[in-house]
């Protein structure tokens, strides 16, 4: 069974308790243990599936809401970045789900207790657990703090969405990956301008201003998208 303090851990950092701790402990039962143990008859496989669904909606709403005049486009992107392996990791390292898995030796042995995609599978079982015990308001305590932290990532990756559809263009269409070349800096230290021009296969495209060279280079992508008819 699982480690009593490591349970307790976790169950501090969850927004309710569980009216019933076996779903919490499934969730915590990687399949490997089943193969040495007889305690648990059941692994997190199932529990997983349904969290996925119930992560997937709850991302999705919250997405929603938060970015009432953005896209569909970018609301599809943005979930799949929020619901990488990695990130549903870096959550369950936040509550500390790693200590209260129940593994094989072997997966014991070999670190599964801090590999993301174990990690990621234990915190969509606990998304299920938890919904199946205390419904979809619980399970949005829980998963909502997690999106707030990476609301400032999500931004970060999209400031850069021009530069990226540039890029799938040229792979797309056998060119290499485009090359940003700096034209001229003008103005002041404390207020300096960036002028750069994209360039793909020798091909000069679109040139972008800014007050970094990132922001002119995405403004030169931007820019190039635009040469290209692509919005």
């Amino acid at each position: 069974m699982i480690d009593p303090l490591a349970e307790q851990k976790l169950l501090d950092k969850l927004p309710a308790q569980f009216y019933n701790t076996d779903l919490l402990h499934r969730a915590m039962c990687h399949r490997s243990y089943l193969n040495e143990n007889e305690d648990m008859n059941e692994d997190n496989e199932r529990l997983e599936f349904l969290g996925d669904a119930v992560l997937g909606l709850l991302v999705a709403e919250w997405l929603y809401k938060r970015y009432p005049d953005k896209p569909e486009g970018f609301l599809t992107k943005a979930r799949a970045l929020l619901v990488r392996t990695e990130n549903l990791a870096k959550y369950a390292r936040g509550i500390e789900i790693g200590p209260a898995l129940l593994l094989s030796k072997g997966e014991e042995m070999t670190g599964a207790r801090e590999r993301d995609s174990v990690l990621c599978d234990a915190f969509e079982a606990l998304v299920a657990a938890m919904y199946l015990d205390q419904g979809m308001d619980t399970v949005r305590k829980l998963v909502e703090p997690f999106l707030d932290k990476e609301e400032a990532t999500i931004m970060d990756r999209f400031d850069l969405e021009p530069k990226s559809r540039l890029q799938e263009w040229a792979q797309a269409n056998g060119h290499k990956s485009p090359v940003y070349e700096l034209l001229a800096e003008s103005g002041p230290d404390h207020n300096r301008v960036f002028s750069i021009q994209a360039i793909v296969d020798g091909r000069r495209m679109g040139i972008g201003k800014g007050k970094t060279k990132q922001a002119a280079e995405k403004n030169a992508a931007e820019n190039s998208l635009k040469m290209l008819g692509i919005h």
